[in-house]
């Protein structure tokens, strides 16, 4: 998409600037990325709770074969819910916080970094990214913070379709995908991984900076409000996912694959017994509506969190 934004250095805000710009002395580095890592560690969680019911239900479908449709999906919410009571809805939700705490707050914080690293190579200090090097750190945060926490979303995918007399606890998934699948099966899809996480974070965090550079031109006022990052967010959810998807279904078959029948495959094996028989659009990007309802939400929820965790702990500093 077009990033609108006049040619030359925009300079950001005084407030933008005071968070984005590059740190002057080791002790504000270290509280810089202590700060990042603790606003995207809250974004994260807070994210993911809102929209852990939606979620589960997505994979439960991504990792079958049968057919998605709306009134299936929220008919297997509320049987769910009968069968196994409210708070099953949140299962696997526990996996999900391990996993989606520290992938957050690794994810935000390294983001920042790479912001600071590509801005004073580029010659951008204290300013705004052009777009090439926006969508780069955002992809390059995505596959630092995919590497370092891949086996815990794989336990929170194993948990999400799974009956919980089969895992007792996240523990306890690590114990038997090893002692029955062996350690490298926690690394089990994580090729997809990467490569889907390339245009997710890369076109998310590309989409949310463009739009908020955009407002400040054009609006005339240095913040958005909070209702604004939000819709922000949520285009950058929409679009990010919608260009990932595939590579999510993909990731999703092979990480169950131990538990759910699916044979351990090769990506363009499962790729193509997927759509030999589910059909392409069907198969491959079934529950992709699911995600427009809750990826918005989750992605606006998680950058506005951010952004004013951010600026509130940098009151609080100062």
């Amino acid at each position: 998409m077009g990033d609108g934004v006049k040619e030359g250095p925009v300079r950001l805000s005084e407030d933008a600037e005071a968070v984005l710009s590059p740190p002057i002395s080791a002790k504000r580095d270290h509280r810089q990325v202590l700060s990042s890592l603790l606003s995207g560690a809250l974004a994260g969680a807070l994210a993911k709770t809102a929209v852990a019911p939606l979620d589960r239900t997505k994979i439960i479908f991504q990792v079958s074969s049968k057919k998605f449709s709306a009134k299936e999906a929220f008919r297997l919410l509320y049987f769910t819910y009968l069968n196994e009571g409210f708070f099953s809805l949140w299962r696997g939700n526990s996996a999900t916080m391990v996993r989606v705490v520290p992938y957050a707050a690794i994810q935000f914080s390294a983001h920042e970094e790479y912001k600071h690293i590509l801005g004073r190579y580029y010659g951008f200090r204290g300013e705004a990214l052009p777009p090439w090097p926006r969508l780069l750190a955002g992809a390059m945060a995505g596959i630092t913070a995919a590497s370092l926490t891949y086996p815990l979303d794989l336990v929170r995918a194993r948990m999400a379709v799974t009956p919980k007399e089969m895992y007792s606890n996240i523990f306890h998934v690590f114990v038997r995908i090893s002692r029955d699948e062996g350690l490298k099966t926690l690394y089990h899809g994580f090729t997809p991984t990467v490569l889907g996480v390339i245009p997710y974070a890369g076109l998310s965090f590309f989409t949310y900076e463009t739009l908020k550079s955009l407002h400040r031109e054009y609006s005339g006022r240095p913040q958005p409000y909070p209702v604004e990052r939000m819709v922000f967010g949520a285009c950058a959810g929409l679009i990010g996912q919608s260009a990932s998807y595939p590579l999510d279904v993909v990731r999703r078959r092979m990480q169950t694959a131990g538990v759910t029948g699916h044979p351990h495959d090769s990506i363009v094996g499962t790729l193509r017994t997927i759509v030999r028989e589910e059909g392409a659009v069907r198969g491959l990007y079934k529950g992709l509506s699911m995600n427009w309802l809750k990826g918005p939400i989750a992605v606006g929820i998680s950058f506005t969190t951010f952004d004013l965790t951010q600026i509130l702990l940098r009151h609080l500093h100062s």
